[in-house]
């Protein structure tokens, strides 16, 4: 039988089922008015479908907590609407469609290891570092002259991603992105 937990243990990371569905704890809040029982808001993530909302429960309430492990792979590409990992210990690979890994897709690169969460052998979501290096492939010149502060161009990563980097950043350099908003955080 699957262990229930009080709504009230919900904390960032924990994963439950409901439903069907399994989710993700994004963000948790508790309001405890003064007369009666307090309310537990948290925002989740689906971890089927990807996509976020907001429950309200009541301090009493359960839910069914599911563990979930994390484990290493190591991207390897992409095929049609699927990318493909490989387990470093065992070589097995493993085939993760688009829908799961979303928008996190362009921050991949070959050879990176990322850590995926797995339940019920299904690999439900890829957790990447906050900030990832990737060397500049394509960039526009600097313009002299041009010496206002946060003056950018446009620059094409060695993944592919294009983003906009400083006017100092040129062919060849290391760049540092952060991987939640996708923008240049400094020269690596």
């Amino acid at each position: 039988m699957a262990a229930m937990i009080s709504v009230t243990k919900l904390r960032t990371g924990v994963c439950f089922l409901e439903g069907k569905s399994p989710y993700r704890v994004l963000d948790y809040k508790h309001k405890h008015l003064s007369r009666g029982s307090g309310t537990i808001k948290v925002k989740v993530a689906n971890l089927n479908s990807g996509q976020s909302s907001t429950k309200t429960f009541k301090s009493g309430d359960k839910v069914e907590e599911i563990e979930v492990t994390k484990q290493k792979l190591q991207f390897l590409y992409t095929e049609d609407k699927n990318y493909l990992f490989m387990d470093p210990t065992s070589f097995e690979q493993i085939s993760v469609s688009e829908k799961v890994i979303g928008e996190q897709g362009a921050f991949l690169k070959e050879g990176e290891e990322v850590e995926v969460l797995v339940w019920d052998e299904q690999v439900l979501d890829v957790n990447l570092p906050p900030k990832l290096d990737y060397r500049v492939e394509e960039a526009a010149p600097g313009e002299k002259g041009n010496s206002a502060s946060n003056v950018y161009k446009d620059a094409k990563l060695e993944n592919g991603m294009k983003i906009r980097v400083p006017l100092f950043v040129n062919k060849g350099d290391r760049v540092r992105v952060d991987t939640r908003t996708g923008e240049y955080v400094e020269r690596a």
